[in-house]
């Protein structure tokens, strides 16, 4: 049998995932990237003379990557460094409230009975305990297996689990959930932050997005070369097994014949020809047709407001003073709500906006280097990119809106570079079809964890993996959907076997 032929358009890490995984279970594998380098949202910029990681920067669910690599024969732990985080991140308010969350329940327990009181400190041990149980009730169906709608999902988890489904509290949102575990509004402001790992307010995001708790918990780990390196790590593995890739290789349109898929087409003309494709772009860019009408069915088509949230991002060197940085640090706005409606109802930037702050060259423990260190900065934003881009002097406020949270809070900040400023209307230009949403479809309500696309779609051939794709958002999550993508293939795969083998068994029947 001729080896069959994938092209995985783009080499976000669920693309490349998907590739690592086909590459290694025989099949002809390209990968096409229109950047110069692998990793999509996991990317670093240049800034003065050195890189800042530009994309996410939290690394959890360690599983994910020790089992991919160890479906393809190799060992996370010789491809990359990890060091695991004591302090999970510092939260601050105002120069005098702040608060630290660490990977040991207890020793945080201890810091929010310091911060708001002995009963606050014990709902957070029963909201971890709840944390802990929504993610054991949904990583097996929903994150391992791909169950992507609820009657799959309920089938999955049986009779006997049904229980479990309805105490996860899938139809209240998460703020309201966090109300019988916390009374303190910071407690709630910080713990509601979780609905915007996945580009959502927590005020209309499902109650399940709490198992992040757990996530956290788990592990987070500082890695080596951030983000950017874990992508590098996987595409070499990927090639090792045989992937070829293609940089500087834009598709353009996904090449059907007899109503299933038969190559890809570049922007130069070129065409690349394939049994199946693996895309890993955002699902809006499917649905808008930027990969030709064919594929258009394997899409969606979102409106502003269904978008997750976008983000202004300020990558530059400076050094702090008068706070101290751990390496994750967020500097919460005074009134939560006021800044969620500002940023999806008002679409504009808020007055008073919540900063996240990785200080890259401080340790797990959070040890700060000599001299300037290298800082990402980021304030959410809405997604309208393409349809309503931010002005010069809409940027400019944003940055001095974001320095004055942060002096609000004690720090100070002596520049020794230039920001290299992303806005939406940037992020659309990188990832087209998003408007500069980074998570794909917003999760208003419970059932929007179930319209997400699953692997599998409605035309033959076309898979889908990537952080809009099921199961969700994250790099952790982006690359189990690579994951799921490459088992889908290879089901397929050995589901024709068994049924050309079956119809050329037995001979004719006369009868």
């Amino acid at each position: 049998m001729a080896q069959e032929r994938v092209v995985v358009i783009g080499a976000g890490i669920g693309g490349l995932a998907a590739a690592v995984r086909l590459a290694h279970a025989g099949f002809h594998t390209t990968v096409l990237e229109r950047a110069q380098q692998p990793g999509g949202k996991m990317r670093a910029i240049p800034v003065g003379d050195r890189a800042i990681e530009a994309g996410p920067t939290v690394f959890t669910m360690r599983w994910v990557f020790e089992e991919l690599f160890a479906e393809c024969g190799a060992e996370l732990g010789d491809r990359i460094s990890l060091a695991p985080a004591r302090l999970l991140a510092r939260h601050a308010w105002s120069r005098d409230e702040r608060l630290d969350l660490f990977a040991d329940i207890e020793a945080s327990a201890d810091a929010v009975a310091a911060f708001a009181g002995r009963r606050e400190a014990d709902g957070y041990r029963r909201f971890c305990a709840r944390s802990a149980e929504v993610y054991r009730t949904l990583e097996g169906p929903f994150i391992r297996e791909g169950r992507t709608g609820p009657a799959g999902l309920a089938q999955r988890v049986g009779l006997s689990g049904l229980g479990d489904l309805w105490r996860i509290q899938p139809f209240t949102t998460l703020q309201s959930a966090l109300g019988s575990y916390f009374r303190d509004p910071r407690l709630l402001q910080l713990f509601g932050r979780y609905a915007t790992y996945c580009g959502a307010s927590p005020y209309t995001a499902p109650a399940t997005l709490m198992l992040v708790a757990h996530v956290e918990q788990a592990g987070i780990w500082t890695v080596s070369g951030g983000l950017s390196g874990l992508a590098r790590a996987v595409a070499d593995l990927a090639e090792e097994r045989g992937a070829a890739f293609r940089y500087a290789a834009e598709a353009e349109r996904i090449l059907t014949a007899g109503g299933r898929v038969v190559g890809v087409r570049l922007a130069d003309g070129t065409t690349v020809p394939a049994d199946r494709v693996v895309c890993n772009a955002d699902c809006a860019a499917l649905g808008a047709g930027l990969f030709g009408p064919d594929a258009a069915v394997a899409g969606e088509r979102l409106a502003p407001g269904e978008r997750s949230l976008s983000a202004v991002t300020f990558c530059a060197e400076a050094v702090p003073s008068g706070f101290p940085l751990a390496h994750h640090t967020v500097f919460f706005s005074r009134d939560y709500r006021a800044e969620f409606d500002t940023i999806l109802r008002d679409r504009r930037l808020p007055d008073d906006p919540t900063v996240y702050v990785c200080a890259q060259d401080r340790d797990a423990a959070g040890t700060a280097p000599q001299g300037p260190e290298r800082l990402l900065m980021l304030v959410n934003a809405p997604a309208d990119g393409r349809e309503r881009p931010l002005t010069p002097s809409e940027t400019q406020r944003c940055e001095t809106t974001l320095i004055r949270r942060l002096e609000a809070c004690g720090l100070t900040l002596t520049f020794a570079s230039s920001a290299v400023t992303t806005t939406p209307r940037d992020f659309d230009a990188l990832f087209p079809g998003t408007g500069g949403a980074l998570y794909g479809r917003a999760a208003q309500g419970w059932a929007t964890t179930f319209k997400r696309a699953g692997a599998r779609t409605a035309l033959p051939g076309l898979y889908l993996a990537g952080g809009s794709i099921h199961p969700g958002p994250g790099v952790p999550m982006a690359a189990q959907s690579g994951r799921l993508a490459a088992a889908a293939i290879l089901e397929d795969r050995d589901s024709m076997a068994r049924s050309r083998g079956a119809a050329t068994r037995g001979g004719t029947s006369m009868r």
